[in-house]
């Protein structure tokens, strides 16, 4: 039963992560809707992009949850802390990951919304945030072969 709770702690955690990201970046595009609004300048709907990008982690999670329950089912009981700490260590690095796209989402709406330029170089950021999560699940994932 150990590994099977690491299973669903996998998910758990980069939900928690997605659900911070989303918070900070989105709270970012309110404000800066708000300051086009009181300046009478479209609000860019761009901004969602940067708001809902921490949500994939969330994906990321329940995908990597499949394979481990798959893995673990199969397991022997001596592995059942193995797969407690991929959940726990894969879950974490997709948290951590989604809250830093959250914070940078949140600088990249701020930005694009007072210049409206530089939507390439703001997403590249954070696809690189994004980066760190698919590496802790393809790599979890390859380790649990």
């Amino acid at each position: 039963m150990l590994g099977l709770i690491g299973v669903g702690v996998v998910m758990g955690i980069a939900a928690l992560g997605s659900a911070i990201g989303i918070g900070i970046a989105g709270q970012a595009a309110i404000g800066a809707w708000k300051r086009c609004y009181k300046a009478n300048k479209p609000a860019p709907m761009l901004l969602m992009t940067f708001a809902g990008a921490p949500l994939t982690q969330t994906f990321y999670g329940f995908i990597l949850m499949q394979q481990m329950r798959t893995a673990a089912l199969a397991a022997t009981t001596e592995n059942a802390g193995l797969y407690l700490g991929f959940g726990i260590g894969s879950g974490l690095a997709m948290a951590l990951s989604a809250i830093a796209q959250g914070q940078a989402g949140a600088a990249a709406c701020d930005a694009q919304a007072e210049t409206g330029k530089g939507f390439a170089q703001y997403i590249a950021v954070v696809g690189l945030c994004e980066t760190v999560a698919l590496f802790a699940m393809v790599l979890s994932m390859t380790s649990l072969l």
